[in-house]
């Protein structure tokens, strides 16, 4: 009997280990799912940087110089400047 003891421990010991490999906290489905989370977490803070990085240029160009708000002021109010001629493009 003892001496079977051993490798039948041991091989109780490999069936968990293996148990948990599959089927853990660690497991092989449980890191492609946190790698796949991880990937999208990535790209939504990409799109933000972007977002952000455009918002500063914007704020940069305000405190700048008045290019940006005749810009501004052009597109989203309609504003021309004397003896200007007006012409909007429908796309």
């Amino acid at each position: 009997m003892g001496q079977r003891a051993v490798p039948v421990v041991l091989l109780t010991l490999l069936v968990i280990l293996h148990a948990q490999m599959w089927f853990g906290r660690g497991s092989v489905s449980n890191v492609a799912h946190l790698r796949t989370q991880l990937a999208e977490q990535v790209r939504q803070n990409n799109q933000t940087q972007l977002a952000n990085d455009q918002l500063a240029a914007e704020v940069r160009d305000l405190k700048e110089g008045l290019e940006m708000i005749e810009e501004k002021a052009r597109m989203e109010l309609g504003m021309i400047k004397t003896d200007e001629i007006y012409v909007q493009i429908a796309r």
